[in-house]
């Protein structure tokens, strides 16, 4: 039998390896490991990594699988990002300090059953985060198809003034109508993508393409681009700071409208021949399809994983009552979000009265004529 040590060409290949793993979490060590040899793999490879090599993993694990060609410099301590790699150091700060008798918040839920945080306002602190995300990209897909279009010139206004001030943003508008994209001043570091697609007769169609859409620009450029990608419906605006508390592996946003209800009352896809369907018994959240992200290799999956579940429904002849949100839902409910965003991230002004405990309104929806909008 071969011994294990021979399994290795050389010393040099085993921390070249090594060296491109960037996950610290064993279970993704051991994807990584087995992704690259196999079921040979030994069961004692850990054993092979000195400590001192483990600590110093600093690329994350999503990036070996997913953006194998993606080029960048080392990272220092100030481009890691909390959750995909070291902690990163921060510089000297003068801020009140926390007090673990006395919680900001007592009348909110500030943490899921799987300890994700969700995010109010007065739960973090702003300054701290923008060291911590310092040097970090963002990507923002806004659908803009058909009349949507219209919508873009207040999206990208209100974007410039309230989210993610001081970070690097590219604004990728997937849209059928390049020539109508308005210019509009942009602050340093900020830039629109402009990526044209085809438009759809119905737009449920549109709905239902998003997620392939998403997943197919992630392989083709946002994972060569991005550190985050966030997903956002056009026909909002921002009216509140939206920033880098937001960002984490995967994060979905509580529905405005399902935020307080019983997992009975949400409108999940209840019907067993499609592919989104939850149980009544089940469930966590109804979380919105209008603002959800994540790592861009998390978001890859998600998307992917949701368009490959609308193909088989389609194949069996049935839609999702919510189309993208209800496998989104699906989704989410089985692969359990880093960070939930309150109910302050997604808002409708007209449909909803604001309650107290919602101090601020971050993104809200905008107006509209819904059957002139989606209509050619």
């Amino acid at each position: 039998m071969e011994s294990a040590p021979s399994r290795l060409a050389s010393s040099a290949q085993l921390a070249s390896f090594i060296h491109s793993l960037t996950c610290s979490r064993v279970h993704c060590l051991h994807t990584c490991w087995a992704s690259a040899w196999g079921p040979g793999m030994p069961s004692n490879v850990f054993n092979w990594i000195p400590r001192w090599r483990q600590r110093e993993v600093s690329q994350s694990c999503e990036a070996h699988h997913l953006q194998g060609q993606r080029e960048s410099p080392p990272l220092s301590e100030g481009d890691c990002y909390p959750d995909t790699c070291r902690v990163p150091r921060v510089p000297r700060m003068l801020y009140p300090k926390a007090h673990v008798l006395q919680p900001t918040r007592v009348d909110v839920l500030l943490m899921t059953p799987w300890f994700a945080p969700i995010i109010w306002d007065g739960t973090y602190d702003s300054a701290i985060l923008d060291a911590q995300f310092k040097n970090t990209t963002i990507g923002v897909v806004v659908f803009a198809i058909k009349k949507y279009v219209v919508f873009l010139k207040l999206f990208l206004e209100t974007a410039e003034k309230y989210f993610m001030v001081g970070h690097r943003v590219i604004y990728y508008i997937l849209t059928d109508r390049p020539a109508d994209v308005p210019q509009i001043p942009l602050q340093e570091g900020r830039r629109v993508v402009i990526l044209k697609v085809r438009n759809y007769t119905r737009w449920q169609d549109v709905s239902l393409h998003r997620m392939e859409m998403i997943s197919n620009f992630s392989q083709q450029r946002f994972l060569h681009e991005v550190d985050y990608l966030v997903s956002a419906d056009v026909d909002m605006k921002f009216s509140d700071h939206v920033g880098v508390e937001i960002l984490s592996s995967l994060f979905g946003t509580l529905h405005p409208g399902f935020y307080a209800s019983d997992r009975q009352r949400f409108t999940y896809e209840r019907r067993p021949l499609s592919q989104a369907y939850i149980p009544e018994d089940e469930g966590d959240f109804y979380y919105a399809g209008g603002f959800f992200g994540g790592s861009v290799a998390e978001v890859y999956r998600l998307t992917m994983a949701c368009h490959q579940a609308m193909v088989v429904d389609k194949a069996n002849g049935i839609e999702a009552v919510w189309h993208d949100e209800s496998h989104l839902n699906k989704y989410l409910l089985y692969h359990k979000p880093t960070k939930v965003l309150s109910p302050e991230y997604v808002w409708d002004e007209r449909m909803l009265r604001k309650p107290p405990y919602l101090r601020r309104l971050r993104y809200v929806a905008v107006p509209k004529n819904h059957a002139q909008i989606r209509s050619r």
